[in-house]
Parts: structure tokens; C-alpha cells; sequence
């Protein structure tokens, strides 16, 4: 144990081992040989209130590696089960611990989870252990999520351990650390529900709401209240994700974020030829989890969390189910007319009315039959530079373009504003996959730079910068099958 909160700008206020204790466990570190600071995020140390320079120090390299302790932090696993592929299962951190909950300068909670340190009593038979490939990719997709805005666990260093991992083959070591506002997932609650009893699940329900949900604290039922918030930042958070063509690949519930922040960045992947059914993870053989998909299933996982909370929305069961029905009857709705609205914005319109669904559908086809590139498709749009490609040349997208112009010249806004519009919600550039494994290959390799200038082309998206246009790129066609794992 070292004195270093204060040089660090530790300022953990751990209220998670409030819970009963069998939400979490106590974890003994396990040093590894030779910790080597790969990536620190300078930025999001900075908002954290931490001291920069002492976490690229030996003694904060320590720190982020599992190495030692920090006075006040609580290193502990967290317990939480979870439907895997429709399948509910015992889970929990299997190789994670979370150091502490960080208040910020302008006192804000995040929790500061290692990933990849070691063994947990929920590790399964694994060794607990992370790879440096993975933990890089969460690190790349998880600031790209930032930079376009959308809610998400965040990353703030990436550690080499200097040990081997043996997968299928042989790897290198690492440690990520996550920044969430709370580690608190769907599967936690099935856990409390199912493994537990009613009253722990309460204990758990009061304490999310107080740290998420504090607003409705005095609800006349805050436990439906509490469901009805959830619905509505997923559904805000699947919008935002189908809009950028991201997908999450993995979307089981414990891999599902109560506070609504997209967390677990397994075989994820951003589209780029546009195909509603684009699947990446190579163990999702039917397609459960697909791009187009993605609301269905966050919908089914908001049921599992309703039923884990029926208990507590009413004592009468029949009844509870009715309260908790109504309540998610509406989240496809909501879900959809999110989705709508960011589509809209996409090619510039302010108020969405229902025709532009269909002239938004009409563009959407032309794209899956011409196997036009979804993100290069809305900038072409955006700057009005067509490319000569099938689709753009067609008689088709000419008759498309004139029903838009129609639709835009309704609007009182002018093509300025409208410009604007489409220009900061159309990104420039997403961490394409060839780019992300351009980058992950040299780094295992030692050259780190390719990373790092795809971290500069990511950090803001919207900027639309000469420098971002070679990312913007299409991959050569060899690359354009492309396969994730669930190796984070």
C-alpha cells in the first residue's frame, strides 16, 4: 500500500460495497513482470481530476497494472449473471476489478475498472488475463464511440504486462483501464432476481436509482419509473448506434449498461458496405445480434430486466406484468421515432414528418442494391460530391435526388443551416475495420504511431478535416470480409 491519493488525484468514494455483500468479492492483485504503459488518454485523465504525469510514472504504471493499491480503493469483482445468446448463466467479472469510484472535480461518479488483472472467483476455469490486440481495439472503438457522441464506457490507459497469453496462439499481455459510470449491467439485476432474494434486489434497485435515477426518488413507483428511464436511454442509444452503422455484436444482457452507455466492446464492428443483415462476431451464426437486429434484441433484454424487476413494481404479479407491459410496449416506438429523427437529421431535415420515412427507405434500397458504402454515402450527400459509382449515376438515385431537393426546399431553413446539419451528423471518418487492424498489427509489433494517428483522425469526427480523408477510404476488396471475436 503507498501513499500516492494525492499525487495520483485519487478521490474514490466507494459506495458500491454498500450493496450486500454478495454483489461483489474482495481481490487479492496478481503482479505481473513488467508493466509498460502503452497508451494513457490524456484528456479523460485530465477530467477525471487525476495527475497526468504521475499515471505515466512508475508508481502510477503500478497502479493501472494491478501492480499495487491505492489508499481508499476497493478492488473488488463484480457478481452479475445475464441471457447469453438467449441462455441465462451465472457470470460476473472474470477478469476485471474495479479500483475504486472516482469523483470528479466538478463531482461527477465513474467507476475505474482494470481488465485483464488476473483471476476472479467468477473467472470460470480462465486465467483472468487480457491481450494486447483486444484491449487496443476497445481502447480505438470506445473514443471513436466518444468522438461521435454517443454514450459510452470510456478508456484511459492500456498497459503491456510483459507476459504471455495463451489463446489459439500465443499473445502479448495487457491491461485495460475502463471508465464507466457505473459497472451496473441488466445481468445484475437477473442476478439479484433469481440468485439472491426480493429484498437484496431491492437494496440493489434503491441504490442504481439513487446513483442513476435520483430525479424520481420520490416517484409513487419508482421501480416502474426507474424501467421507464432505461427504456428511454436505450432506445435513444440504439438509435444513435444504428445511425453510425455501428454494431455491437455481443448484445446479451449483461453486456447491457443500465445508465445507457454502450459497454463491452467485444466483436464489434462499424458497417461499411450498407447491409441491414451485416453480422461480425464469429460465433453469432444465425444472426441474432445483426445490424438490423439491434432494436429488436435491445427490446428482448429490456423484458428480461422488467421481469427481474416485477417483484418490486407490485406485490400482485398479474398486475405487475400489465405495469411492466404497458411501460415496454412502447419502446420499439420510441426506439424507431429516435431513429427516424437521426436519419432525418442525416440528410438534413429539421422536422421529420412520416413521408420521410419512405424517402428515407427509398435511399436505404438503393444503397443495399448498388452496395454503396454507408458512411461515404451521407458525406457524398452532405458536400454534393457524387462519386461515379452505380448507384449515384443511376436513373434511380437521380429521381431520389429530386424528391429530396423537393423535401428540403419545404423547409424554412436555408442550405447553409442545412449544411450544417448534415455536416455535424454525417462523421467523416469511423475506425474502419482494416484501419483498426492496420493499427492493432503494428502495435503488436511495436510501432504504435499508426495507432495513434487513427486516434487523431477519431477524436473528432464531425471535423471533416483533409487530413481524416484518407481514412475515409474504402478498404481493398481481400479485406472486405471481415470477422470479430469476443477476445476482449
Amino acid at each position: 500500500m503507498i501513499d500516492n491519493n494525492f499525487k495520483a488525484g485519487f478521490n474514490f468514494d466507494n459506495s458500491y460495497i454498500k450493496l450486500p455483500k454478495e454483489f461483489y468479492s474482495y481481490i487479492n492483485l496478481h503482479p505481473i513482470k513488467s508493466p509498460k504503459l502503452v497508451i494513457l488518454n490524456d484528456e479523460l485523465s485530465k477530467s477525471l481530476g487525476l495527475n497526468t504525469e504521475f499515471l505515466k510514472s512508475e508508481e502510477g504504471i503500478y497502479i493501472m497494472s494491478g501492480n499495487i493499491k491505492t489508499p481508499n480503493g476497493v478492488y473488488i469483482a463484480q457478481a452479475y449473471a445475464g441471457h447469453q445468446f438467449g441462455s441465462f448463466t451465472m457470470l460476473g467479472d472474470g477478469r476485471a476489478l474495479l479500483i475504486g469510484e472516482q469523483i470528479t472535480p466538478f463531482g461527477n461518479r465513474f467507476d475505474i475498472q482494470l481488465k485483464g488483472s488476473g483471476v476472479t472467483p467468477y473467472s470460470r476455469n480462465g486465467d483472468g488475463r487480457a491481450v494486447l490486440g483486444p484491449m487496443l481495439r476497445e481502447y480505438i472503438i470506445s473514443e471513436a464511440m466518444y468522438g461521435l457522441k454517443i454514450p459510452t464506457t470510456r478508456s484511459l490507459s492500456v498497459i503491456s504486462t510483459g507476459e504471455k497469453v495463451y489463446r489459439e496462439t500465443i499473445k502479448q499481455g495487457a491491461i485495460l483501464t475502463r471508465v464507466a459510470s457505473s459497472h451496473i449491467r441488466f445481468g445484475t439485476f437477473e442476478y439479484a432476481a433469481y440468485m439472491l432474494d426480493n429484498n437484496k434486489l431491492k437494496d440493489l434497485a434503491d441504490y442504481t436509482i439513487q446513483r442513476h435515477f435520483p430525479f424520481i426518488e420520490n416517484h409513487e413507483n419508482k421501480y416502474i419509473a426507474f424501467l421507464k428511464e432505461v427504456i428511454k436511454l436505450q432506445a435513444s442509444l440504439v438509435a444513435k448506434w444504428q445511425s453510425v452503422g455501428f454494431i455491437h455484436g455481443v448484445l446479451n444482457t449483461d453486456n447491457m449498461s443500465i445508465c445507457g452507455e454502450t459497454i463491452d466492446y467485444g466483436p464489434c464492428a462499424f458497417m461499411d458496405t450498407y447491409n441491414p443483415d451485416t453480422v461480425f462476431s464469429s460465433i453469432d451464426t444465425s444472426g441474432r445480434y445483426s445490424y438490423k437486429n439491434q432494436i429488436k434484441m435491445v427490446n428482448w433484454n429490456l423484458y428480461r430486466l422488467a421481469e427481474a424487476l416485477l417483484p418490486l413494481i407490485d406485490l400482485d404479479e398479474d398486475k405487475a406484468i400489465d405495469i411492466a407491459t404497458n411501460s415496454l410496449s412502447k419502446f420499439i416506438e420510441l426506439a424507431t421515432s429516435n431513429l427516424i429523427s437521426e436519419m432525418c437529421s442525416k440528410i438534413g431535415i429539421f422536422n421529420p414528418q412520416a413521408s420521410d420515412v419512405n424517402l428515407l427507405n427509398e435511399l436505404l434500397d438503393l444503397m443495399y442494391k448498388y452496395k454503396e458504402d454507408y458512411t461515404n454515402t451521407f458525406i457524398a450527400l452532405t458536400f454534393k460530391e457524387f462519386p461515379n459509382t452505380k448507384m449515384f449515376k443511376s436513373n434511380e438515385f437521380t429521381d431520389w435526388n429530386n424528391k429530396w431537393q423537393n423535401r428540403l426546399n419545404l423547409q424554412n431553413q436555408s442550405q447553409d443551416e442545412i449544411f450544417d446539419l448534415m455536416k455535424n451528423t454525417n462523421p467523416a471518418v469511423i475506425p474502419r475495420n482494416h484501419r483498426v487492424e492496420e493499427s492493432l498489427l503494428a502495435a503488436e509489433n511495436g510501432d504504435f504511431s499508426v495507432m495513434n494517428n487513427l486516434l487523431k483522425a477519431l477524436s473528432n469526427p464531425y471535423e471533416h478535416s483533409d487530413f481524416q480523408k484518407e481514412y475515409a477510404k474504402l478498404p481493398p476488396i481481400s479485406q472486405c470480409v471481415y470477422k470479430t471475436y469476443c477476445g476482449t
